[in-house]
């Protein structure tokens, strides 16, 4: 039987991870199951910093952003011999089982993890970059949202007032979740994201001229992972090309990261903790949760780590047209 599991919370820290952690921790109350907390992600697994969570330890962090576990990179974590000294450390606390709060990154990880010493292990996605394979919702990922949309509406009324071209600048990495959604949700006359090349400068510059036509402020989300390369390369060069032309660059940055989770990321990031709970009890080795078309879904981790999430081009189709009016 699980009689106790540890709960880590890896890469970037996500809104939505708190109430998470305390779903956690007062389900598995319920099953008789001891959680320790494992502060500082894989580096705390290899520095043995756990801590005792009970449910009255978590109280009043359902609303608090980042993570209270906080979190950290760990390229050591990477060699078999660091992760033995892990696996070691579990097994002097006597943990049975893990659940990882991540992204793609931690879930690589737990996933070698889990079938190298056979540790029943059960992952979550958590990420604002949305961009794991099996789930629709990832924890984080609304809120960063919402925290770019406050800040792009706030943009808009500077260049429109001045009548300015504006690149704003989002996370994703390598992947438009983001951008296409705070897009969609801003108005944004353009959407770049790392999916879709742009064939060249020149080709971008005679896009937004014929927007510029129309309108005289013109909003474009740019996705950090865009092939064109840095932002404000592409602000320099375009403003060289337009004559006349207003042209400036915001990078929203670790904002999007920040700030206390909307609605939905609290009460999915509740059910996600509470069905991670019910998982990791069937003792199965490396399992994610995610939620499909708004249903709990279980699925291999492999798949979640092998398979790469398409983005909604639907959406992405949609947002162009009825933007650049």
């Amino acid at each position: 039987m699980i009689k106790k599991i540890g709960i880590l919370t890896s890469g970037g820290d996500a809104p939505g991870m708190n109430a998470c952690i305390r779903s956690i921790v007062r389900a598995a109350h319920k099953n008789n199951i001891k959680v320790v907390g494992i502060e500082y992600g894989y580096k705390g697994l290899l520095n043995s910093n756990f801590i005792n969570l009970s449910p009255e330890s978590v109280t009043n962090i359902v609303h608090k952003g980042g993570t209270i576990l906080k979190t950290n990179r760990c390229e050591e974590f990477k060699q078999k011999k660091y992760r033995k000294i892990a696996y070691n450390n579990l097994r002097n606390e006597n943990i049975d089982g893990l659940i990882i709060l991540g992204g793609d990154g931690s879930f690589k990880g737990a996933y070698i993890f889990s079938n190298e010493f056979k540790i029943p292990l059960v992952g979550i996605p958590s990420t604002i970059d949305n961009d794991i394979y099996g789930s629709d919702y990832s924890i984080g990922f609304n809120t960063a949202v919402q925290t770019i949309m406050d800040s792009v509406d706030k943009i808009r009324d500077t260049a429109s007032s001045h009548e300015r071209i504006f690149f704003i600048e989002v996370m994703g990495r390598n992947s438009g979740h983001l951008a296409i959604h705070a897009g969609n949700a801003t108005g944004a006359e353009l959407v770049l994201i790392p999916e879709i090349n742009i064939k060249n400068l020149d080709s971008l510059v005679k896009k937004i001229k014929k927007i510029n036509i129309k309108k005289k402020s013109v909003i474009i989300i740019y996705a950090e992972g865009c092939n064109l390369g840095p932002v404000d390369k592409i602000t320099n060069y375009v403003q060289k090309k337009m004559k006349n032309s207003n042209v400036r660059y915001s990078i929203l940055g670790h904002i999007q990261r920040g700030g206390s989770p909307c609605e939905k990321d609290r009460i999915n990031s509740s059910l996600l903790g509470y069905y991670s709970v019910k998982e990791i009890i069937k003792k199965d080795k490396s399992k994610m949760v995610g939620i499909i078309n708004d249903k709990l879904i279980v699925q291999d981790l492999k798949l979640s780590i092998k398979r790469k999430k398409e983005i909604n081009k639907d959406l992405f189709k949609i947002t162009e047209i009825i933007n650049n009016y």
